[in-house]
């Protein structure tokens, strides 16, 4: 079919985009190089090994410097163990399982460490990711086969062949712990028979709403309910939360968070609990003893030696396919007791439930979610529940040419477009002042949007503002373009003067234990290094520099501050606004503060795009407009 045709040509050109992005940072880049980009520890120590499943090893390793240096080492990913004596031919691949702090586990295919990782210095490299480009490409190819073959009914639906059904007002589900769009919500995920989506605009209770509709459908249907999302964090924030309602959760793969509840209802610690995994450790000790012993028959003794040690190896190995049994038998039996299953999009076909099929399926960040990957849990299931809100960001994609291609348009999207009778919007938000609120409201949510009333009105202190717009017109800002990223060095310095007066007015009504948080955000990776740089030569900040983050809207999505300030950055005569085009992510950035929102930009250049002319209109209604003379000695 056309439809996942057009899908895999995508995925095939995003593919070979990253592909070659990364081989060419590998190539040309040296260890140090790496490392600053995030996808190299080094150095690194052994700390710890043990046989795992086959003939495998899993090694333990820490990093023993630079642990503040961002990286995207985490578990699921292939990585290699690497000599920096001979980084091409010195290293051995592997998958990390648990990644956690400066530690992390890493499953080697190879049954012993080589002779070159007692010598010099170590390291992990993060391999390109072949694996979820495949499961995302597998998908969609049986989805093909599905859809030709009518073999599917969700698969009908969800590209619009059929349509969505439903027992309509047959539910009667009450919460007095949800507001009246959130019941709705509920009801409307109990009476769907195949689809059903929860559209959350910020600071609705998305999250909430869904772990009280997968409660319910847990206690209506008795069936084992499949819940994903696109990141760990987000898998975690729910599995936390629905094991606080009580349910039996298995989390599959890794936790992001370090957590006590978590780590009690990963995989991983209910097997290290099972009753049968005594058994488990016996047996591996006993595997390792023959292994040592194997060792010490060096390869180049004569023949019965080395007879000796291949009888050794052998019976390590029938050893551990002992374990292997019993690991399984474990797995099938923690399986079958669990209310609800949840992973990753990608870690829905985590072999040890790859061949499982569910009655209902949840995606939450589905506005965030590549289509393609949805598709990996979709085929598992015969109901399907989306919570997200497609005007919020999109996901990330890589090759400009694929998402000119449809690639960044999310199933989400798509559904909503095709299946309005499915969608309960949540109206009730619980974050922002309602003038904060009011603007996001009227041009994404049709002024559908009301604010709780314990929100609707809070403000930092008695008379204070809730919104400003500070014009920085005819000051003469003017911005610099290096390479794709835009600066505005003087817009920068603006912004930090305003928010340090506006600091010392906070101080008069706040402690610096209970001052309220603050983020300055800007679409601009530069503008946000040079914001940060000038962060650090403002003395009378850093006394409250922990209650201050700096960095791109993008990092803030899914999270709130008291104080949210935002640099535009840009100011030119050609009226050119680059991405700030993108006005999704405007939504994101303007609805992150919690009881003071400040704009600072340059009306001339922004005001030429209909939705800053509105934002500006917006403004002036709501006494919010300044010039940033104003604020000029």
């Amino acid at each position: 079919m056309d439809y996942f045709k057009n899908l895999q040509d995508l995925l095939k050109i995003e593919r070979q985009y990253d592909s070659d992005v990364y081989k060419e940072l590998m190539e040309r880049s040296s260890v140090n190089a790496r490392r600053e980009e995030g996808i190299t520890w080094y150095p690194i120590a052994i700390r710890d090994t043990e046989l795992g499943r086959g003939d495998y090893l899993n090694v333990e390793v820490e990093r023993t410097t630079h642990h503040d240096v961002m990286h995207q080492l985490r578990a699921g990913v292939p990585a290699a163990l690497f000599s920096n004596h001979d980084p091409k031919n010195d290293r051995v691949e592997g998958v990390i399982t648990y990644q956690s702090g400066n530690r992390l586990k890493i499953n080697l295919r190879t049954d012993e460490l080589p002779d070159w990782s007692r010598d010099g210095k170590l390291g992990i490299d993060l391999l390109f990711d072949d694996n979820s480009y495949d499961e995302m490409q597998n998908a969609l190819k049986l989805a093909s086969i599905q859809y030709d073959k009518d073999q599917n009914n969700l698969v009908q639906i969800l590209t619009g062949k059929k349509s969505a059904t439903s027992n309509t007002g047959e539910s009667k589900y009450q919460n007095n712990k949800l507001n009246t769009s959130q019941q709705e919500a509920v009801n409307k995920i109990l009476d769907a028979n195949d689809l059903a989506i929860v559209h959350g605009p910020p600071g609705t209770g998305k999250t909430t709403t869904l772990v009280q509709a997968i409660k319910a459908l847990n206690k209506k249907d008795h069936h084992q309910i499949l819940v994903v999302a696109p990141s760990n964090t987000a898998v975690d924030l729910l599995s936390e939360k629905l094991s606080e309602e009580g349910l039996n959760v298995l989390r599959i793969g890794n936790p992001a968070r370090v957590s006590q509840r978590l780590q009690s209802i990963t995989l991983d610690n209910k097997i290290s609990e099972h009753s049968s995994n005594k058994e488990i450790k016996r047996l591996k000790k006993q595997a390792a003893e023959f292994k040592n012993m194997a060792h010490k028959y060096k390869r180049n003794f004569g023949k019965a030696e080395r007879d000796q040690r291949k009888a050794l190896f052998d019976e390590a190995r029938k050893i551990m396919k002992e374990v292997e049994n019993t690991e399984q038998y474990i797995i099938n039996d923690l399986i079958a007791g669990a209310d609800v299953i949840t992973a990753t999009l990608v870690g829905a076909n985590h072999y040890t439930i790859r061949d499982l099929r569910y009655g209902t399926l949840v995606i939450d960040e589905a506005g965030q979610s590549i289509e393609p990957a949805c598709w990996i849990p979709i085929l598992k299931a015969q109901k399907l529940i989306m919570a997200g809100d497609h005007l919020q960001l999109p996901p990330t994609i890589k090759s400009d040419e694929a998402a000119r291609g449809g690639l960044s348009t999310t199933l989400l999207e798509k559904c909503v477009e095709l299946h309005p009778e499915a969608v309960v919007l949540l109206n009730e938000q619980y974050r922002m002042h309602e003038t904060i609120m009011g603007f996001s409201s009227q041009e994404f949510y049709h002024n559908k949007l009301i604010a709780h009333e314990s929100v609707a009105r809070h403000t930092l202190f008695p008379d204070d503002s809730a919104l400003s717009f500070i014009d920085t017109a005819g000051c003469g800002f003017d911005e610099k373009i290096e390479g794709t990223s835009a600066t505005n060095p003087e817009e920068a310095a603006f912004a930090l003067k305003h928010l340090t007066n506006f600091v010392s007015d906070l101080s008069h009504h706040y402690t610096t234990e209970n001052f309220p948080s603050i983020a300055v955000i800007s679409p601009y990776k530069q503008q946000i290094e040079i914001l940060r740089e000038q962060l650090q030569h403002a003395e009378p900040l850093k006394k409250y520099s922990d209650k201050i983050s700096i960095n791109t809207i993008d990092s803030f999505q899914g999270q709130e501050r008291d104080v949210v300030y935002i640099s535009m950055t840009r100011s030119n005569s050609e009226n050119k606004i680059g991405f700030l085009s993108d006005i999704r992510r405007m939504n994101v950035a303007m609805t992150r503060a919690r009881k003071k929102l400040v704009v600072i930009g340059d009306s001339a250049t922004l005001a030429q795009f209909p939705f800053y002319g509105d934002f500006i209109a917006y403004a002036e209604k709501h006494d919010a407009y300044k010039s940033a003379w104003e604020f000029m000695e």
